[in-house]
């Protein structure tokens, strides 16, 4: 097969460098790569069928569906010496579009598989990535809903500490396990072929949890609270509690598997749910009763407040002295720590702030996530809580007044 100049049809780059220059004379854009693409194409194929050389142009040279017909008729002008005339590209076709809204997680496959002959196009859109990073305080009830729901995906695992309990070693350090030694010695005649050894093992920290549930938290209480039922549901050796007026332990009330029957649990538990704030006072009954006594010894401590309290500095600083003391980590979750121009200047997050090793945001659902790999991740032992977060004299100044 020759094209009308004569060239040889088996040379394959004359044949690339002829047809593509003929398609960018009749308006055509062809780049220097699918020219290249097009030689390549036709040193495999068989160059002495019409049909190989056609749609191996059409599949390295054509990328719109609207060039089509110039591609035909330059095609058939170069190739079989049919009259080129005026060649005008194709009008853009309109085709209608229809919006179809995946909810998250749905894995169902028993959704309609749209029709293929038809014309309409579906076009799919998820919502789940913009809710992630949209504030609590602004969603609406039914993004509220979604949120919560998405909550309980969340996986608290928590760090590991060592434990007295001891476990086989893989390798050979560790404490010689005579009993599984002799053991297996009995197998080989008595003769100890193999030194069995044990090392000690790990074991998850506890993860203490401590949410403010006053009327300055409203916005975001709800929705922290799902975050705390998935944080109790979802693994062991963790505690609840709700910081108001007094302590509440919740940690009964939400062990349910049923999110909306925990839900009901706590806030029926909770009396003072939207009232006042005294953080200090609370965190002194958790100290006394709980907290200092065993559970937060070597655990991760984890409050959600926006550090608003009306109690006295003093008993706020002390509160969070004594717990630093006895936790492996405390983290401080504010969800305005993400406002513009924020600053700790209240008086019980100023007071505060000097024991806190982490000091995040959790007013959305990726603060939340980071907060999930925080609690994760282990630390080194931490420094003096004086030399840990400095308070600014500006916000001293504050907390005195």
């Amino acid at each position: 097969m020759t094209g009308p100049q004569g060239v040889d049809a088996a040379d394959p780059i004359d044949v690339a460098v002829g047809f593509a220059g003929a398609l960018r004379r009749a308006g055509l854009e062809v780049s220097l790569t699918s020219a290249l693409l097009y030689t390549e194409a036709l040193a495999v194929c068989d160059v002495g069928s019409r049909a190989s050389v056609y749609w191996a142009g059409r599949c390295a040279l054509v990328h719109r569906f609207e060039d089509v017909g110039v591609y035909d008729a330059v095609f058939g002008a170069y190739w079989l010496g049919s009259p080129l005339g005026t060649v005008a590209p194709a009008a853009a076709v309109s085709v209608p579009v229809m919006l179809q809204v995946d909810e998250a997680g749905d894995d169902s496959g028993d959704e309609e598989e749209p029709d293929r002959d038809s014309d309409v196009i579906a076009v799919r859109y998820c919502a789940t990535e913009t809710l992630a990073t949209k504030d609590f305080a602004d969603c609406t009830d039914a993004e509220l809903d979604e949120a919560r729901r998405l909550m309980e995906r969340l996986r608290f695992r928590g760090p590991t500490r060592p434990s007295r309990r001891l476990e086989p070693a893989r390798s050979c350090r560790g404490h010689l396990d005579v009993r599984r030694t002799v053991r297996t010695a009995m197998r080989s005649g008595g003769e100890p072929v193999h030194l069995h050894r044990r090392v000690s093992g790990r074991r998850p920290r506890r993860l203490v949890l401590l949410l403010d549930v006053s009327g300055s938290m409203e916005r975001y209480a709800r929705a922290l609270l799902r975050l705390v039922h998935a944080a109790v549901s979802g693994r062991s050796r963790v505690e609840a509690f709700a910081l108001g007026t007094r302590l509440t332990r919740l940690t009964r009330e939400l062990s349910s598997r049923d999110p909306d029957r925990a839900l009901r649990a706590a806030s029926a538990a909770v009396p003072d749910w939207s009232g006042g704030t005294r953080l200090g006072s609370g965190l002194r009954s958790f100290n006394d009763e709980w907290g200092c006594r065993g559970m937060a010894r070597g655990a991760v401590a984890v409050i959600l407040s926006d550090g608003w309290d009306r109690g006295d500095p003093s008993e706020m600083s002390e509160q969070m002295q004594r717990l630093s003391r006895v936790a492996h980590r405390v983290v401080w979750v504010n969800p305005l720590k993400a406002s513009p121009g924020y600053a700790p200047l209240a008086r019980g997050m100023a007071a505060a702030l000097p024991f806190v090793d982490n000091f995040v945001e959790g007013h959305n659902l990726e603060s939340l996530e980071r907060l999930a790999e925080l609690v994760l991740t282990d630390t080194a032992p931490r420094p003096t809580a004086a030399l840990r977060h400095p308070v600014p004299a500006a916000v001293g100044a504050e907390s005195a007044s």
